[in-house]
Parts: C-alpha cells; sequence; structure tokens
C-alpha cells in the first residue's frame, strides 16, 4: 500500500475501526496489536503494542492469543486488519467447528488458507513465541505444527485482503 493500512478509509471509518467494530459484534474483549508508534484513532478496543516493529503477524498472534487467554477466553478469532469488508458471520462459520472439533486452529478456505481470518486457540500463545525465537515470521510456521481444521467456503468479499492502491475502490 505505501503506508499504514489501519488508518486508510473506506466509507468514512477507518479500516482498523471496521475491523473492531465486526469482531465487536462476536467476541469480547477485542485486542488491536499494533506496531510501536504507530498512530491508531481511538478504539473501543484495547491496544497492545508489538515490542519490535517489522517482525512480522506471528508476533502480534501471539501476543493477542496471550492477552486473550488473560483474559479467561479459551479461543480467540484472529484478522488482519487489510481486510475491511470482513462480515461477523464468517466468524460465527468458524467458531461452530472450533468448539465442536477442538482443533488449535479452524481457517476458512476458498482455495488458499487465510491464516489472518481464524479461530486459534489461545494456548498457543507460547508455540508462537517459540516459533519467533527460532527465526519464524509467519503464520504458516504455526498453522503447519499444530491440529487444523480448515471449512471449506466459497471465495467471499470478507476474506478480500486489499494489498495495492489498485485494491481500494
Amino acid at each position: 500500500m505505501g503506508r499504514d493500512k489501519a488508518t486508510l478509509e473506506l466509507d468514512g471509518r477507518t479500516f482498523v475501526e471496521r475491523a473492531v467494530r465486526t469482531v465487536a459484534g462476536r467476541c469480547a474483549p477485542v485486542f488491536v496489536v499494533a506496531a510501536p508508534g504507530q498512530p491508531l484513532p481511538t478504539l473501543d478496543a484495547e491496544v497492545l503494542r508489538d515490542d519490535v516493529r517489522g517482525v512480522g503477524p506471528l508476533l502480534a498472534t501471539a501476543r493477542g492469543l496471550r492477552a486473550a487467554a488473560e483474559a479467561g477466553m479459551e479461543r480467540a478469532f484472529v484478522c488482519a486488519v487489510d481486510m475491511p469488508y470482513l462480515a461477523a458471520e464468517l466468524i460465527d462459520e468458524l467458531v461452530g467447528p472450533s468448539v465442536r472439533l477442538g482443533a488449535a486452529v479452524v481457517l476458512p478456505w476458498d482455495g488458499r488458507d487465510h491464516y489472518l481470518a481464524g479461530v486459534y486457540r489461545t494456548d498457543l500463545a507460547e508455540r508462537a513465541d517459540a516459533l519467533v525465537a527460532a527465526g519464524e515470521r509467519s503464520m504458516r510456521a504455526l498453522v503447519d505444527v499444530v491440529d487444523v481444521q480448515r471449512v471449506v467456503m466459497d471465495e467471499q468479499r470478507s476474506l478480500a485482503n486489499l494489498n495495492a492502491p489498485a485494491d481500494l475502490p
């Protein structure tokens, strides 16, 4: 994008405000993991700061999972900020299988895995931290070493990541 995606606006709301609003419709508490010094609007969520900038989503996910575990949650929905069309119904589709099957991770699959739109057990925080300490940065590193269930679904707008200026409406 060439800039911070969290503060990009779509229909009068920033991407991070849109994500918090959607997730808060199904999850509580809501945590936003942000880079050190990253400017954010006032949010109805607890903002957690990464200790290091630019390490990737695995470290941020570990931080969020740990916070959710400390809040007494067994599972957490993890999503990226660059999914401005995220719908609460997607969370519903993933939580049911997560509870029924007890998998460590439940991901949507529409021909590819969506690591940053899944339900993760909060006890994975330590494993994610260990992977980061070993030099891993990607979510795939975590997903490859735990029990994962995939929910097959059609391609949908809710899973769309906006990664380049050309992706913006």
